[in-house]
């Protein structure tokens, strides 16, 4: 019997580190409340794309700190052997095998003692139980009415808060109205990728999130060089653009001058030269008389006003 032992053992050791070296990414997976059924099913539906691998969690964490001794990389996923859990070796897209993964669940009934992973609401409405469990309802503080034969449940009631205990009376009550209130499936709780084990959330973050993020990390390391003085890539044009600004108020105020900034000076000394024609354009359309004008020529001061546009880094 010890040989058997030991051959499944190392069969194990042998199969554990195949995987390690195989596959590039693990998803650690919680399987509390998983039977064996619902643990097969996800197996059928990851073939081909990722395997799952379960075992004792002493085993794998002296295989694994073994190979950790070899490759350092390994050494943060001994802290994810912790409870009931297993790994799930892939090389695929991790969204995708994690919704593989959890889309499979069953209802559960509230059992005495449990934490409750969810809110559980018992709606109002007609509870099919006979009058004479009235007193039931009136232990846990649900209003009721009699209404043709059946207790009915005037109002919506909160019955469990997500994490509080369940007690008997409130799984008693959930059995007799026949309701399964709680899902329960395997989860994926960590990563591991390169050497480093991050949250299961992470895998939400889209490619927008994560352009946003990165944006306004670069906007407050801009912020920060712009005030400490300390110049970076990310304040770099900023410091141009309020360099240019100081250069043409020199400009404006003596009689120094460049092309950039003639412009302005232009402009300062007579505004009117760069009026807009777009006013005189739309009153031309107003009547016969003023469709029978002869258009006026444009000035030579139109022109420059279309190439008022200029770029700092031209």
């Amino acid at each position: 019997m010890s040989s058997e032992k030991k051959q499944r053992k190392y069969a194990f050791r042998e199969r554990l580190e195949k995987y390690m070296d195989e596959y590039a990414s693990i998803l650690v997976i919680g399987v509390d409340n998983v039977g064996s059924n619902m643990l097969q099913q996800v197996r059928l539906a990851l073939r081909g794309e990722a395997v799952i691998l379960m075992g004792k969690n002493t085993m794998m964490r002296k295989i694994i700190r073994e190979k950790a001794d070899q490759e350092e990389k390994f050494w943060p996923l001994l802290d994810c052997l912790r409870g009931n859990i297993g790994f799930c070796f892939t090389n695929g897209d991790l969204n995708a095998i994690r919704d593989k993964i959890m889309e499979q669940k069953v209802p559960a009934a509230a059992k005495t003692g449990a934490f409750a992973p969810a809110d559980v609401w018992v709606p109002k409405g007609t509870t099919g139980l006979d009058p004479g469990q009235t007193n039931f309802f009136q232990a846990l503080n649900i209003a009721t009415k009699i209404a043709r034969g059946s207790i009915e449940i005037v109002n919506d009631v909160h019955l469990i808060k997500a994490g509080d205990r369940i007690n008997a009376s409130q799984s008693a009550l959930l059995a007799k109205l026949n309701v399964k209130p709680f899902f329960f499936g395997i989860t994926v709780d960590q990563v591991f990728q390169d050497g480093c084990v991050f949250d299961s959330k992470v895998l939400n973050m889209t490619e927008a999130v994560m352009c946003t993020k990165f944006w306004s990390g670069v906007n407050m390391v801009a912020a920060i060089s712009l005030a400490t003085g300390v110049p970076t890539l990310a304040s770099v044009p900023h410091s141009l653009a309020n360099a240019f600004k100081k250069l043409v108020a020199v400009a404006v105020e003596t009689e120094y001058s460049f092309p950039e900034a003639q412009i302005f000076k232009d402009y300062l000394a007579d505004p009117s030269a760069f009026a807009s024609a777009a006013p005189a354009a739309a009153a031309g359309g107003g009547g016969a008389a003023a469709a029978a004008a002869p258009e006026p020529e444009p000035e030579p001061e139109e022109e420059e006003e279309e190439d008022m546009g200029f770029s700092l880094f031209d």
